[in-house]
């Protein structure tokens, strides 16, 4: 845990793979996530790497595996998740699983689609006994129509013949989807002119559809017409509403023969259709046995690829070369796994250290506990290399702020047994396969969520708020007999008088502080909001200059880090005064008169808000008295320090700067000159040289010099000083935030109290009745608290600790400029 203060050593590394070993060894680096790549061939394009080839036949063989898994989901099987810890596989072993995969692949396109011309012709045939076992009541309806027609038609005479005596009845019969029935009758009616008589009828059972697997029920029709122009029209007709159409025989002899036929062929049709199935699930099974670990494999032997693809090849193409970031603790491990990974080929990888001018990667371990206080300082910018990292005082500074807005016994007891039942879930399975992103935001932040709650807790005794009640733990400090004994209080003046004033002068009437917290008796006063305000105001003041001079001084380690030893006399220093002289003498004088003053003096305490006006002003009020003798001589002194701070603080580091830049420069001159005259050898330079590169391999990016140029280096510190002055008073003003959302969240807790349970624990004074009434009130009062303080006022609170974290604090000593260090590792591949 050592790394938490500050990001760890890392430095850039070279690695020589042999060719016969380099995916072994880079498949170890994986397994192990070490180092992270950089890409040798940037200027070389994906398609012209050297391993483009196996990259695509991974690509190939995951195509397939989508295939597969979209097969098991159609089948509503789930894939379960790969047992014990699987490595990349040989390079050999991509052809077998490849041949596998196409095998199974081609094994259930066959039987799929075998299945489904078996259940398209089961579906047929099923349709077909429907239509001609509902084909009798359709005959003798149109059988009876037909008959009265012709009676009705048939003249006395015969007819001695004409060109209609050889028209006989004709049969169109079939089935349509129940909601093109109606459309398909309306047409039929229109377009054939009524030569035609029509009968629709629902199947008695639902068929299961071929394609979706649902039952479905289907509408059979049969129409009889007289005439061929008529037939085709209502062929064409049931093409376009694509209706089945099934031949159906006049005789019913012939019909009842065909439909015990049917029905032979549907019973053997369903048996052939079972063992398909029952080999479909048996090919299934073997998917879903052999699929998973394929998937990890797979992925893994791509990213090797792709990791390889990032390395250069030698002149002589017996080995690859690579660069990596490492950290430096981590590098006998890599040099360990590299030579127990080309033990076999023969020949060893090589691993050393080589100098770099670019700025290495911040490499910050965290565990499950302190992930999510890292993940607040990652979110506002990445530290630079081997910056002070302000997670670790976050994991402090932040609950506390936020439990300063949020302070209640009750709503922070809340938060906390919610936060601790994740804690003591964290291991369950069932809890970390959760896929909700609400649960999981708040999984990700459980300890967080457990120090906000204990904090409030502990925040909500000093206010003595518990759902916005008052307790009594401790007696009380104020006596009112003993104001009552000694003022005469009269019953003709308690008439007089609604409200009682305690003087703590008198006599017996105070008997000293509460021991811990605010006494219970202020939550009985009518200036109980009064009291509040000034509290809390004066406390937001005090935390928020002490934590802004926290991070001032937290600068000072980056200073003696880096080695810029001028900061701290030309920024730090200067910085500490300008804020303390000001804003820190503020709270000197909270605190001097909270200590100097008593409640006898309560009538003439001076006002530190006119005194703080004054200082600037250079003046006094002859009404409002000094808290100290000499208090103006001091105040003007302060100022006036505080002041000339800022050209130090505006000018002091681009002129050391610039000094110090010409002394480099003149020593650059006078070490070329002597160059030029050969006072020193080839090889002293080639050692001198060498030890340049150490150091700089030592400390990677920070001693290099960059190109001086005054006008950006005076309008940078320029930025800086105007942002700091002025900081120094919006970000004080900022802190009393923690002053309104505190006295926001007490009003509104004291509001939900007296509108709800209130108001409930007021409707009856029979015990049945109130007990009865008091649930729904109760419930309702337990959901809005939820929903509203510990919901939405914890949102709010979390989201102004945030800022104050951010703006006001991280910026006197964090600039965030950084890059993660990613290194390359399975362990993704692996979940």
């Amino acid at each position: 845990m050592g790394s938490m203060f500050r990001s760890e050593e890392v430095v850039l590394v070279q690695l020589f793979l042999p060719t016969a070993a380099a995916y072994t060894c880079v498949s170890q680096l994986g397994e192990l996530g070490l180092v992270e790549f950089r890409d040798l061939n940037a200027s070389v394009s994906a398609f012209q790497r050297r391993f483009v080839v196996d990259v695509r036949r991974c690509e190939e063989v995951e195509k397939t595996f989508t295939f597969l898994q979209g097969e098991m989901r159609w089948a509503g099987l789930a894939l379960p998740l790969p047992e014990g810890v699987l490595l990349a596989p040989p390079p050999r072993d991509l052809l077998r699983i490849q041949e596998e995969t196409d095998r199974l692949a081609q094994e259930l396109r066959d039987v799929r689609g075998n299945q489904q011309a078996l259940r398209a012709q089961l579906h047929q045939l099923q349709l077909h006994s429907a239509v001609l076992s509902q084909g009798h009541g359709h005959g003798s309806r149109l059988a009876a129509t037909h008959t009265d027609a012709s009676m009705e038609r048939t003249p006395l005479l015969q007819a001695p013949g004409g060109p209609h005596q050889d028209l006989r009845v004709n049969f169109v019969a079939g089935a349509v989807e129940p909601h093109k029935a109606a459309a398909l009758e309306r047409l039929l009616w229109r377009a054939c002119r009524g030569f035609l008589i029509a009968s629709f009828r629902e199947t008695e059972q639902q068929l299961e559809d071929p394609v979706t697997g649902e039952p479905a029920t289907w509408m059979t029709f049969l129409i009889s017409y007289w005439g061929e122009q008529i037939g085709q029209k209502i062929r064409k007709i049931t093409d376009c509403f694509h209706c089945h159409v099934f031949p159906f025989a006049e005789q019913e002899e012939a019909r009842l023969g065909a439909l015990q036929q049917l029905q032979q062929q549907s019973q053997e049709l369903q048996e052939v259709l079972g063992e398909t199935e029952r080999f479909l699930s048996q090919v299934l099974g073997r998917v879903q046995k052999l699929l998973p670990p394929w998937q990890v494999q797979i992925r893994k032997m791509k990213a090797v690829y792709l990791a390889l693809n990032q390395c250069s090849v030698s002149t002589t193409h017996k080995c690859l070369i690579a660069e990596a970031w490492c950290a430096t603790r981590d590098l006998p491990t890599l040099q360990q796994a590299l030579q127990d990974s080309s033990s076999e080929a023969g020949v060893s990888a090589v691993v050393h250290r080589i100098p770099c001018r670019d700025m290495p990667p911040t490499l910050i371990r965290t565990n499950r506990f302190t992930a999510s206080f890292q993940g607040i300082v990652d979110a506002y910018g990445v530290g630079r290399y081997q910056e002070v990292n302000p997670a670790p005082y976050t994991i402090i500074t932040f609950p506390f702020l936020f439990a300063v807005m949020f302070g209640d016994v009750g709503h922070g007891l809340l938060m906390f047994l919610f936060a601790l039942a994740m804690v003591l879930a964290e291991n369950r399975p069932a809890v970390k396969a959760a896929q909700n992103e609400i649960w999981r935001t708040f999984f990700s932040g459980r300890y967080l969520l457990l120090l906000m709650g204990l904090f409030s807790v502990y925040t909500g005794f000093i206010y003595n708020e518990c759902f916005s009640r008052a307790t009594a733990i401790f007696p009380s400090g104020w006596s009112v007999a003993a104001m009552a004994n000694q003022s005469g209080w009269s019953d003709a003046f308690l008439a007089e008088h609604p409200l009682l004033a305690l003087d703590p002068n008198v006599t017996g009437v105070f008997l000293g502080p509460y021991p811990f917290g605010i006494d219970p008796v202020w939550s009985l006063a009518v200036n109980h909001l009064s009291f509040l305000n000034s509290f809390k105001m004066k406390m937001s003041v005090i935390l928020g200059v002490t934590h802004m001079a926290f991070g001032v001084v937290l600068g000072v380690f980056n200073h003696t880090h880096f080695g810029q030893w001028h900061r701290l006399l030309l920024e730090t220093l200067p910085e500490l005064v300008f804020l303390l002289g000001l804003f820190g003498y503020l709270v000197f004088l909270v605190v001097y008169k909270w200590l100097r003053l008593t409640a006898a003096d309560a009538a003439s305490a001076p006002s530190i808000l006119i005194h703080f006006i004054n200082m600037f002003l250079f003046s006094r009020s002859a009404t409002n008295r000094s808290l100290f003798s000499g208090q103006e001589v001091v105040q003007s002194a302060l100022v006036v320090l505080a002041l000339a701070t800022v050209p130090i603080l505006l000018l002091g580091t681009p002129l050391f700067l610039r000094r110090q830049h010409r002394h480099h420069s003149r020593r650059r001159q006078l070490v070329e000159d002597e160059d030029r005259t050969g006072l020193l050898d080839a090889s002293d330079v080639s050692v001198a040289s060498q030890g340049l590169d150490e150091e700089k391999a030592e400390c990677p990016g920070g001693q290099e010099e960059a190109e001086f140029v005054p006008s950006e280096v005076f309008m940078h510190q320029a930025i800086h000083t105007i942002e700091f002055c002025l900081g120094c008073i919006s970000n004080t003003a900022s802190y009393l935030r923690l002053w309104a959302l505190s006295l926001a969240h007490a009003q509104l807790s004291e509001v939900l109290w007296a509108m709800v349970m209130r108001v409930g624990l007021g409707l009856s004074d029979k015990l049945g009745v109130a007990a009865v009434v008091l649930v729904p009130v109760f419930a309702a009062f337990a959901v809005m608290t939820v929903a509203i303080l510990l919901v939405m006022e914890g949102l709010s609170a979390f989201l102004h600790a945030l800022r104050l974290h951010w703006v006001e604090f991280q910026n006197k000593f964090y600039s965030g400029t950084g890059y993660k260090l990613s290194p390359f590792t399975f362990a993704a591949e692996d979940e």
